[in-house]
């Protein structure tokens, strides 16, 4: 399997914990690199983001094009829009990097796994399935993939579906990309099945705004 190419950020020497933070389609890992001083963390909470860069891969939607993404999309209906394959494989990457962070120290229940787009749908694909206690997930203008496999893959699988997993959840109300309705239905499923869904919404589109990174301090916070 490949090993994928990352920028790192520390918030301090020694870091207690660390944020693996996927970006969207097209995006890179240096995207969301200028939030990380934004969200001016406590001096004692060091911290380290890991960003890493998707694979590149060719985007049936854009006509083909290759450009960096976590998996392919077909279509922007729903049943369209998530490539099987490269979900699961774009998982078994980020489980790498999570490997990697524990093998330098930081223990599984203070790694975040956190993404936007097609990223957050990585990370929650892989923080649902994850059969160790992870210290949170955040998904950012997302949705839920490979929807008709939750129950089978993560309700009914006794090692997954730790539902005292922190969830931060956040969407734009005004996203054309991909409309905060997914987002809802998302959120609404996972707590059918006993998650607590933190829940925000902004009157902003496929983005992120200032009022959201300091709710994402805040929770960062709360859960370390």
């Amino acid at each position: 399997m490949q090993q994928l190419e990352t920028v790192e950020l520390t918030t301090g020497a020694d870091p207690v914990g660390s944020v693996i933070w996927l970006h969207g389609l097209g995006a890179d890992g240096h995207d969301f690199e200028p939030i990380v001083p934004e969200l001016r963390l406590p001096e004692t909470l060091p911290l380290r983001f890991i960003f890493p860069h998707a694979p590149v891969r060719p985007i049936t939607i854009n006509g083909g094009m290759s450009m960096r993404g976590w998996y392919d999309i077909y279509s922007l209906d729903a049943a369209g829009r998530a490539d099987e394959a490269g979900v699961r494989d774009s998982g078994e990457l980020l489980q790498a990097l999570i490997e990697q962070e524990k093998a330098r120290g930081i223990a599984g229940d203070k790694i975040v796994l956190a993404g936007f787009s097609q990223g957050g749908a990585i990370a929650m694909h892989t923080a649902l399935r994850s059969t160790e206690k992870l210290a949170g997930l955040m998904a950012l203008s997302t949705y839920l993939p490979l929807h008709s496999k939750f129950e089978q893959e993560v309700v009914a699988d006794p090692a997954a579906g730790d539902t005292s997993l922190p969830i931060f959840m956040a969407h734009g109300s005004h996203d054309p990309v991909l409309t905060i309705d997914r987002g809802q239905s998302s959120a609404e499923l996972l707590r059918k099945h006993g998650f607590t869904v933190e829940w925000h919404e902004y009157p902003m589109a496929h983005q992120v705004c200032m009022e959201e990174i300091k709710d994402i301090r805040d929770w960062l916070v709360s859960v370390y």
